[in-house]
């Protein structure tokens, strides 16, 4: 028995009571032991974080490909849970130390981990919660968490077999340094900005007399970060620059410091940049830390001026003046810094070579706009720092993910992204796996008090290598992402060989941002397939970034973020998903667009007011999986639609063409069903066509459940009783074809049904006047749609009679439908002189418009040099014109 539905679609009311009853049931992961398994995994957000836009994308296609999958029969399991955060978890915690006037510092380090997980439990669950308000169907059951204990032994286990395999190591190398909170950081937790600086020019002394070419006693070197000149260990030059040919090899004197280095030919530097010299500090700079390697200067004989907190502190050859030494790098709380003195010191000693402005004033440096990166979470200016750091050797364990892609293992899609895989992975530099943190997986690695490091499982077992010799633990944690590489597997079980594993590795697909394709996608690879010996999923999809409406990227500084809270607020969840789902097209990034989010409610709410109309008409839920037999043309057209519609979906979903999809099932849906289908059976709703309409409404939501899960489990059940919830329904298989005469009959109604209203609209006819048309030589199709259907014909098109003989003469209307030309006069109807004056001025000025719009967009200076938004609106203004011109001219044809 079918349940009223109420006369207003409120999404708020059935979101919250569909989804804990899925949860509470266990719908998620139903018991399908002999079902083909389908594994995904989703990209553990952060403890710490909160739902954002680009995460409202990633889950709704991960939600859609498991739903669809589901639906189909299979054992889907959906990984969820959420990654411990190192650096972000440390820093909320410590701020809620800092508002009580305490810091982690007055703690052991044990006691402020515990702290950490005391604000896990109480805080740490923010979004998994507002996941499940997305509707995505995860498996709660397991929820995961990369510092359980069951995790944690796995992680360990990774580090200490890469140790023993000779693909861990320790070495020093430059980082990414982060001086406020003190540790090594990833690239992706840098963030490039742009900040008025300076660029410098100094004289660099050559020793013992020795001269250029042209006699110069000097080389000019410039710099945007004078302060490092206190660690400089060499100068470079082209080794194709003659101007400087006769100096390699010879040394400079650096006049702060007094250090003497050599004068090296490197490719680094450009002959066309400047003076062509360029400055090398290789304990840093990332290029000049290849460039000194090149030169044969090794990392544990490179010069480290700075510590920890970027406070300057003396280099290994002790050659920095006292006066620098505790300064900070930059000038900061109103007191100059090194920067500042050593630009003061090069200006006294008469090495500074001033920069003359337009107007020949002096100043000591030229003003640069300069690309300076700053730590994501800690906001201060990073600084490539001279470490000891634990490295995994990416190069070798990037080797067989690399023929994986190539020989078809793994599938990257789009494939466009191929090249850029294989691009960074032929490239790859060591890992750093190291941070300088307390929350987070503690390296397994004790020391003796030689330095001689211990790797093993655990204490004993370190202990047990190194004798009677006492041991020190590793205070440094391993990076994030080296935990959440293992996520495909241990999350599974691993190391133990679990039925899960076995049964659910590897995974089918992973949907993942392209921004992390090499941070997380491409290290899970490596690690999967190193200690698994398979790649860890069958397909990589990679999804672009979700922009504001103008493309620029959402920032909270551009004040453009876009809360999706906020949206399903506003319009609930099955529409934005929906936006997310139609607008994801491979290769491109999502422009955010509110409005086509409020007309995907719209869409809901027509499939909502559709449903209440087969109530209204004894229409309720079908008991057949395959379509009822039809008889008439119209039933027999709609069934074949529901094939057509079916093999579109499955196509795009196996292509994963998300937006191809979307687009079958809401053209289905709002076209074919509601504005056509159902309007063509009012009026002749017998027993084949309730069985028909109510077959299929019910495979539009099976087919739709995927994309908006709320409603279309809301109207299943209010269709009628059901031994199943909808999410747990069989996609459908209709066991039937698509009648080809019955598609013509019904297509050539709505296409003379279409075309005379245009008509109509062009002509300014009443939509609801009826008409009386004449077809001489009706098509073999036409005469069938004649002979029965006046009644919808009427209804429909608002023809009372269509004559089968030759028109009466004068002005008459032609509208056409399939090969047919009906004559429709319009004697009487309108002023015809008039109309065709109308439409005459109307089409010389669209097209005197749309010609001016041509000239403009086919100028190179005004497309290159016009804002974006002038030149994108000129070409829709100019679309716009040809298309109403075009319109017009049908219009006159039609009367003529």
């Amino acid at each position: 028995m079918s349940t009223d539905l109420p006369k207003t679609f409120d999404p708020a009311d059935i979101e919250a009571r569909w989804y804990s009853h899925w949860e509470a049931n266990g719908l998620f992961r139903p018991e399908r032991p002999d079902a083909e398994p389908f594994t995904i995994v989703n990209p553990p957000p952060n403890v710490t974080g909160s739902l954002h836009i680009g995460h409202a994308l990633d889950n709704t296609l991960q939600d859609v490909v498991v739903r669809y999958e589901r639906l189909r029969g299979k054992d889907a399991l959906w990984v969820v849970g959420t990654d411990h955060a190192g650096i972000a978890t440390q820093m909320v915690v410590e701020r809620q130390f800092e508002a009580s006037q305490d810091k982690r510092t007055n703690y052991s380090r044990e006691d402020f981990v515990a702290k950490v997980w005391e604000w896990k439990e109480e805080s740490g669950g923010t979004i998994t919660r507002q996941l499940r308000r997305l509707g995505c169907s995860m498996d709660w059951s397991r929820e995961q968490f990369t510092m359980s204990p069951e995790f944690t032994r796995a992680v360990t286990k990774v580090f200490v077999d890469l140790y023993n395999d000779g693909l861990i190591y320790r070495d020093k190398r430059l980082v990414n340094w982060d001086p406020k909170l003190k540790t090594a950081i990833s690239d992706l937790e840098v963030e490039t900005q742009d900040v008025k600086g300076g660029f410098w020019h100094f004289r660099y002394p050559l020793a013992d007399g020795v001269t250029t070419a042209d006699g110069k006693d000097h080389l000019v070197v410039a710099t945007t970060r004078p302060e490092t000149m206190l660690a400089d260990m060499a100068v470079a030059v082209h080794p194709g620059d003659e101007r400087y040919a006769s100096v390699v090899g010879k040394e400079i004197v650096q006049p702060i410091t007094g250090r003497r280095f050599k004068v090296v030919a490197d490719e680094h530097a450009d002959p066309e940049l400047g003076s062509g010299v360029v400055k090398i500090t290789p304990g840093h700079d990332f290029n000049d830390f290849e460039v000194g390697k090149r030169a044969a200067i090794a990392p544990g004989e490179m010069l480290n001026m700075l510590d920890a907190e970027g406070n300057v502190s003396q280099t290994a050859d002790g050659l920095v003046p006292d006066e620098f030494l505790g300064l900070h790098r930059f000038r900061r709380d109103g007191t100059d810094g090194a920067r500042e003195l050593v630009v003061a010191r090069m200006k006294e000693l008469g090495f500074l070579i001033p920069h003359l402005d337009k107007d020949g004033a002096e100043h000591d440096a030229e003003p640069r706009t300069i690309a300076t990166p700053f730590g994501d979470r800690g906001g201060v200016v990073i600084e490539p720092w001279l470490t000891d750091q634990w490295y995994v050797d990416a190069e070798k364990l990037a080797q067989a993910p690399i023929e994986a892609v190539r020989d078809g293992r793994i599938e990257i899609v789009p494939k466009s992204w191929e090249k850029t895989f294989f691009n960074w992975m032929e490239n790859i530099q060591p890992w750093c796996v190291s941070r300088q943190l307390w929350w987070g997986h503690r390296i397994p690695a004790w020391y003796d008090e030689d330095g001689q490091a211990y790797v093993a499982l655990t204490e004993e077992e370190a202990q047990a290598q190194a004798g009677n010799k006492k041991l020190t633990r590793d205070d440094d944690v391993l990076d994030t992402w080296f935990s959440s590489a293992l996520w495909p597997f241990a999350t599974l079980g691993w190391p133990e060989e679990t039925d899960l594993l076995a049964k659910h590795y590897p995974n089918d697909l992973l949907i993942s941002g392209f921004d992390i394709l090499f941070f997380w996608d491409a290290r899970m690879a490596m690690q999967g397939m190193h200690f698994l010996g398979e790649a860890p999923w069958k397909r990589l999809y990679l999804h672009g970034l979700v922009r504001a409406a103008d493309g620029q990227k959402m920032s909270k500084s551009k004040g453009n973020v876009v809360d999706p809270l906020l949206l399903i607020d506003k319009y609930g969840a099955d529409a934005l998903r929906f936006f997310m789902a139609a607008m994801e097209s491979q290769g491109r990034d999502v422009k955010m667009d509110e409005a086509r989010v409020e007309g995907y409610r719209n869409f809901a709410t027509k499939l909502w007011n559709a449903t209440r109309f087969c109530q209204a008409n004894g229409i309720g839920a079908s008991d057949s999986v395959a379509a009822p037999a039809a008889t008439s043309a119209v039933n027999r057209w709609i069934v074949g639609e529901v094939v057509e519609t079916l093999a579109a979906l499955d196509k795009a979903m196996a292509d994963l063409r998300f937006d191809a999809a979307a687009n079958a099932i809401y053209h289905f849906v709002w076209d074919t069903f509601c504005d056509w289908y159902l309007e063509l059976i009012k009026g002749g709703i017998d027993d084949e066509t309730k069985a028909v309409a109510g077959w299929t409404l019910d495979q539009i939501l099976v087919m739709l459940h995927p994309f908006m899960p709320f409603i279309t489990e809301e109207l299943w059940h209010a269709q009628g009783d059901r031994r199943y919830e909808l999410i747990l329904a069989k996609w459908p298989q209709p066991e039937a074809a698509v009648d080809a005469a019955a598609k013509a009959e019904v297509e050539w109604l709505i296409e003379l049904t279409r075309n005379l209203r245009g008509a109509k609209n062009e002509l300014g006819l009443a939509p609801g006047a009826k008409l009386e048309a004449w077809l001489a030589e009706p098509s073999g199709v036409a005469r069938k749609v004649l002979s029965g259907n006046a009644a919808a014909i009427e209804r429909v098109a608002r023809l009372f009679a269509v004559h089968t003989e030759p028109a009466p003469g004068g002005a008459a209307l032609q509208v056409g439908a399939g090969g047919d030309a009906l004559v429709i006069p319009l004697e009487g109807l309108i002023d015809i002189d008039a109309e065709k004056a109308r439409l005459t001025k109307a089409l010389a000025a669209s097209e005197k418009e749309a010609k001016a719009l041509e000239g403009r967009l086919s100028n190179a200076n005004f497309v290159e040099r016009a804002k974006p938004e002038a030149v994108e609106k000129a070409r829709a203004d100019h679309a716009h014109h040809t298309a109403e011109a075009q319109r017009l001219k049908a219009a006159l044809e039609r009367l003529g």
